[in-house]
């Protein structure tokens, strides 16, 4: 469970949400001051692609082809390992899902 507010989200064990519908903006923040993370303007760049990725390809990539579609989308400066893991330290592609309301990466364990 999640609180925020006065309300509880149901949450996976790993922090996912159980329904996409409970997500907003709120709920991001509070998803990422569990892992730590103070959302700025770079990480909702990143969490709104994946948002649109997911929408418009019903699929979720693998590590790899997140930061391509990041690099063909948003240009090499954060299309990079490097840049992704300084915004979300403990995995960019678990961590921009779950943030941003998106369903647990098959790939991620």
């Amino acid at each position: 469970m999640l609180m925020v507010g006065v309300r509880e989200i149901a949450t996976t064990d790993d922090g996912f949400l159980l329904d996409a519908s409970d997500w907003d903006t709120g709920v991001a923040a509070a998803l990422a001051a569990d892992v730590a993370i103070e959302l700025t303007d770079a990480h909702w760049e990143i969490i709104r692609f994946m948002q649109d990725y997911y929408r418009r390809y019903r699929h979720l990539p693998n590590m790899r082809m997140f930061v391509k579609a990041i690099q063909k989308t948003l240009g090499d400066d954060k299309g990079n390992s490097r840049y992704l893991h300084r915004l979300f330290p403990d995995g960019p592609l678990k961590l921009a899902c779950r943030i941003g309301g998106l369903p647990k990466p098959p790939s991620c364990i």
